[in-house]
């Protein structure tokens, strides 16, 4: 790129400031100027007309007595009647074209160069002329003359007459002109050069607040904002954007801290979660290696600790490559999902793997069932256990608990028996269906980590039609989530055991991949304290448009009123 010429280098460097006053006071004297300029010559050419205008009557009128002498020959006397005899010059010309006489003007005034001789044919062609003859001084002033030929009605002598008018006055007035308008011209030049100035610094000096605060900005001080913020001027749409970017800039910035903080932890948390297992498969490996395990039952035993070590590996390989997937961001496969047979699924695979806990599915958007047990050909629990009407998520595991508590059956799931029940706002949401079974999965699989063993686990199921969404609900009885740590719960590798022991289990990345794949399908993920004790997660999803929902599961049903259980 060309380097920039010394004028436009200069020109950079100039304020803003004075950039506006120099161009406007410009700007007024080349104005200026071009009326002086303009103004002089049309005023000049007017007077000129106007002296002009006043030759036709001179010439044509007595202006001289001529008396003859004899022989043809006559003097001549100038009359001063008409105008006084400083205004104009007269030269007069016999028959013969002789210069007889040449007078007039003031007395120290310079004359006109009458031509030496001017005859008679010369001076009828010059009278039919309508435009006047210019004529010279000695000090090269201009005269404007017109020519008469005449006769004299006393003595019939003929004579032509020329009338000369100096130009000296038209110059005289344009030059007054000139130095009026050159001083007026200056001082307001003067004038408009610091009126300039002090509108443009008045005007400027929202401007400068803004320099100002730009500069404290640059300094290092972000939490400057701009205070004007009308939006029908340029400087206050400026302040605006300007107090966007600041707030993009600050949200950028602790972004971009919480994102290195997170993957500091992040990469010290995988490496110490991959290295334990690693050095306890190397640490067997070695042992085997210098003999120090033998017999067939010791080798067992290492290969089983080895292949579970490994199996951990992989899980948690698996979990960050989950993760990683998640991260990018990729287009997911949505479509209308009915929740309930997800969460019976999910039920079903909790009591495949764990057969002496109880795990109850709760579906909220069914008809108000009868209380009698003999009444319950569509319930989602067998019917000689005792069936409770459950209105809200937040109840039912209290009366579910009350019950346990209190020695009844805990009912068993089958789902031969299981109907869906039509209703007017079935949970079918939006999402894609092996993303959802992942976070019931993994939210079951929380729930029964952090339980004990025979505490029971609840799935309810619902649909809020007023926030058009749909939820479930992971319900436990264990120790549940104090709610100080409850914003944490949800980062990749949080876990609140801080001495990393392995009693629990677990990475601390299920509830991380369950909220990235709820914030992927545009829902959200909350936890509550289960009342009595416990945590209760609930997930939320967007429901699916009308059209896009089954219409057998869109009959007309009245929703289930609230129930106060006590």
């Amino acid at each position: 790129m060309a380097r920039p010429d010394a004028i436009t280098r200069w020109w950079r460097r100039i304020s803003l400031r004075a950039k506006v006053t120099g161009v406007t006071v410009g700007v007024l004297t080349l104005g200026l100027l071009v009326t002086g300029i303009g103004t002089m010559p049309i005023l000049r050419n007017l007077l000129i007309t106007n002296v002009e205008s006043q030759l036709p009557t001179l010439v044509t009128s007595d202006l001289a007595t001529l008396t003859p002498t004899g022989g043809g020959t006559f003097t001549v006397t100038l009359k001063d009647e008409t105008l006084r005899l400083s205004d104009y010059f007269v030269g007069v010309y016999d028959a013969e074209g002789a210069l007889v006489f040449s007078g007039g003007g003031a007395p120290k005034a310079t004359k006109p160069d009458f031509p030496a001789s001017f005859p008679l044919a010369q001076a009828t062609q010059a009278a039919e002329r309508t435009d006047p003859m210019v004529l010279r001084g000695s000090d090269g002033s201009e005269f404007r003359a017109a020519v008469a030929v005449r006769e004299d009605p006393k003595s019939n002598i003929t004579f032509t007459q020329i009338v000369a008018l100096s130009l000296d006055e038209p110059d005289r007035i344009i030059a007054t002109f000139f130095g009026v308008f050159t001083t007026v011209a200056l001082v307001t030049i003067v004038i408009a050069a610091l009126l300039t100035r002090g509108l443009v610094t008045l005007a400027f000096r929202r401007l400068g607040r803004v320099e100002s605060t730009a500069m404290a900005i640059a300094a290092g001080d972000f939490s400057q904002r701009m205070t004007d913020l009308e939006p029908t001027t340029e400087v206050g749409r400026l302040n605006g954007a300007i107090n966007t970017m600041l707030d993009r800039i600050d949200a950028a910035i602790a972004q971009r801290d919480r994102s290195v903080q997170q993957m500091r932890r992040f990469v010290g948390d995988a490496s110490h979660e991959l290295r334990t297992p690693l050095v306890s498969v190397r640490g067997y490996a070695e042992l085997y290696r210098m003999g120090a395990i033998t017999g067939d039952e010791d080798t067992a035993r290492a290969m089983d600790r080895i292949e579970k070590e490994a199996l951990r590996m992989g899980v948690l390989v698996e979990d960050l490559l989950a993760l990683a997937r998640l991260d990018e961001q990729r287009a997911l496969t949505i479509e209308p999902l009915d929740l309930r047979p997800l969460a019976q699924d999910a039920a079903l695979d909790l009591r495949a793997a764990a057969p002496e806990r109880p795990v109850t599915v709760v579906d909220m958007t069914a008809e108000t069932p009868d209380p009698s047990p003999s009444a319950q050909p569509e319930a989602i629990l067998r019917p000689q256990a005792p069936v409770t009407r459950a209105i809200a998520a937040r109840r039912i595991p209290a009366i579910l608990r009350r019950r346990v508590r209190e020695g009844a059956s805990v009912p068993e799931i089958d789902f031969s028996e299981a109907v869906v029940t039509p209703v007017s706002t079935p949970p079918i949401v939006l999402g894609e269906e092996n993303k959802v079974r992942q976070v019931i999965a993994n939210l079951l699989g929380n729930a029964r980590r952090f339980s004990p063993v025979d505490s029971p686990i609840e799935v309810v199921v619902g649909a809020d039609r007023s926030r058009d969404v749909g939820w479930f609900s992971i319900v436990d009885h264990g120790e549940g989530v104090p709610e100080q740590i409850r914003d944490q719960i949800f980062q990749r590798f949080w876990r609140a055991d801080s001495s990393r022991t392995r009693d629990t289990g677990g990475a601390g990345l299920g509830l991380a991949i369950v909220a990235s794949i709820v914030r992927a399908l545009n829902g959200s993920v909350q936890v509550t304290e289960t009342p009595g004790g416990g945590a209760t997660f609930t997930v939320s999803l967007p429901l699916a448009p009308s059209r896009a929902t089954p219409e057998h599961l869109l009959q007309d049903t009245q929703p289930i009123e609230p129930i106060d259980l006590g």
